[in-house]
């Protein structure tokens, strides 16, 4: 009986710095909760008052920039993170050049992590998270628009 790891073919060099990629940008995901939750004791503003009881300086407060701002580049993340995610898989399957694909992994995933950085954590002027986001977006068309060629093909 074949193991499930068997079927994977794990000498698979573009696979594997895809899966590795991936998995920093899930850990990088999961991260940004921490973070909001962070920001959230930090300024001891909360959005409900069942968690405003951990202090009696905490108040109820959806206005918090510190607060928002971490928000909105968790939600930022889950825009683009995940479509990459999906759409890198896919072109996987389309046996790209090793050296491309690779490269393209690992430029997405730091200019994820830069993004944050950049957005969230130590705020730089623009156009510094803008290079960030399209660098990764960028990436994400160039994906979509490969798999589309190679697979379009076998539609007529």
């Amino acid at each position: 009986m074949l193991k499930t790891y068997e079927l994977i073919d794990c000498t698979n060099t573009v696979f594997s710095a895809f899966i590795v990629c991936s998995a920093i940008l899930v850990l990088k995901m999961l991260a940004m909760s921490y973070l909001t939750s962070n920001q959230r004791f930090r300024t001891q503003t909360f959005s409900s008052p069942e968690d405003a009881v951990f202090s009696e300086r905490s108040e109820v407060n959806f206005d918090n920039e510190d607060v928002n701002r971490v928000r909105r580049a968790h939600r930022n993340d889950m825009e683009n993170i995940l479509p990459y995610l999906t759409i890198g898989l896919l072109y996987v399957l389309t046996d790209p050049l090793p050296w491309v694909a690779k490269s393209c992994f690992v430029t997405a995933t730091v200019a994820r992590i830069l993004h944050t950085i950049v957005y969230a954590v130590y705020v730089i002027r623009q156009p510094a998270r803008a290079i960030c986001f399209y660098v990764q977006w960028i990436i994400t068309i160039y994906f979509a628009v490969a798999t589309i060629l190679f697979y379009g093909r076998y539609l007529v």
